[in-house]
């Protein structure tokens, strides 16, 4: 398994049964955003199995108000358990903060399949070295202009802005950058 560009970009264990619980919890879909898994957002953060065969997940929300983290924390458990796991501790962190830099490309890619543009350069976070990308415009993940306008800050989540395409006139959510 190679090392991830981002040292806190999460990666499955590669213990067997570690893996197993991973691969279980990596089902769970987000429920604002029901095309992205908990492992496409980067919320999937660690899964273990302890010595007295409990399942162990780790999640970190992506804001600390996020009301969807008592929803996914319960799905992974129902997960788990109809797996046949009869311990299950589902544990969230707040450390090191979520970011969008630990989407998966295919979450990225979902995200646009399902009409919201997704997050466009990196979050200015940690030691960065190096300039500091800056997104210009947003493209409109419809019809794929760049000539879009932002009409909120806050769209339907705290995590997305809403913006509507100039050319094909439709509104979309674009997940911001954090």
């Amino acid at each position: 398994m190679s090392t991830p560009a981002n040292p806190d970009v999460a990666t499955r264990p590669a213990d067997a049964d570690a893996g197993r619980v991973w691969d279980i919890a990596a089902t769970v879909c987000d429920p604002e955003i029901p095309v992205l898994t908990i492992a496409d957002l980067g919320i999937l953060r660690d899964a273990v199995v302890g010595s007295d065969g409990t399942a162990q997940v780790i999640i970190t929300p992506t804001y600390s108000g996020c009301p969807a983290m008592n929803t996914i924390k319960a799905d992974v458990e129902q997960a788990l358990r109809t797996a046949g796991y009869e311990s299950v501790d589902v544990s969230l962190v707040l450390s090191p903060a979520w970011t969008t830099d630990w989407m998966t490309e295919e979450g990225r890619r979902k995200l646009e399949d399902y009409g919201i543009a997704p997050p466009s350069g990196k979050a200015a976070v940690g030691a960065q070295r190096g300039p500091t990308r800056l997104a210009l415009s947003v493209r409109c993940p419809r019809c794929g202009s760049i000539s879009t306008n932002e009409l909120s800050r806050f769209g339907s989540t705290a995590c997305k802005a809403l913006y509507q395409c100039a050319d094909c006139k439709e509104p979309f959510d674009y997940f911001k950058v954090h």
